[in-house]
């Protein structure tokens, strides 16, 4: 019997770093979401830019997330991590796809290069899983540096948020 290339014990440190620290941040983004929505920010929510951004990036850090805590269950082999990693990453595509798809239905303007570059690392995260799934344990290198850089992405994304609903309220 083939031994399984994917050994938790190499791996749980990084998928309990990346977990908890995105725990984390998306704990302070909600509060930060919570208090802009108390304070009648609502260019937050009529602008489907920043709506979207919003929803974005809630849903992906809550997909690393999940991913993180997927991995981190016992028992797994590869092929069984490989599935999780490519659906949880399927969903956060969807989600993201969505958002800036209704964003430009609403005659928003989000950035294109974002969307460009977001789909990139969903891209990359779905390959990875694919990989992995087929047996290289390559994927899962792919699978965690796009992860890590999505997480990059969506607190820029955050900060933009932040950045452009105090704009808008300055302009009134």
């Amino acid at each position: 019997m083939q031994a399984d290339i994917y050994k938790p014990e190499l791996w749980n440190s990084f998928f309990i770093m990346a977990g908890g620290g995105v725990a984390a941040l998306t704990g302070l983004i909600f509060v930060a979401l919570s208090v802009a929505l108390s304070l009648k920010f609502e260019d937050m929510t009529r602008d489907a830019t920043h709506k979207y951004r919003s929803i974005n990036t809630l849903a992906g850090l809550t997909a690393v997330f999940v991913s993180c805590g997927l991995v981190l269950m016992p028992g797994q082999n590869h092929t069984a991590v490989g599935i999780e990693l490519f659906l949880i990453a399927l969903i956060g595509a969807i989600i993201f796809l969505y958002g800036f798809h209704q964003a430009f239905k609403f005659g928003s303007h989000p950035g294109k290069q974002r969307l460009v570059i977001g789909s990139c690392l969903y891209l990359a995260e779905l390959i990875g899983a694919l990989m992995l799934i087929s047996g290289s344990i390559l994927g899962l290198y792919i699978v965690a540096v796009a992860i890590l850089l999505n997480v990059a992405f969506m607190i820029s994304a955050a900060w933009l948020l932040v950045v452009g609903v105090y704009s808008a309220r300055m302009s009134k």
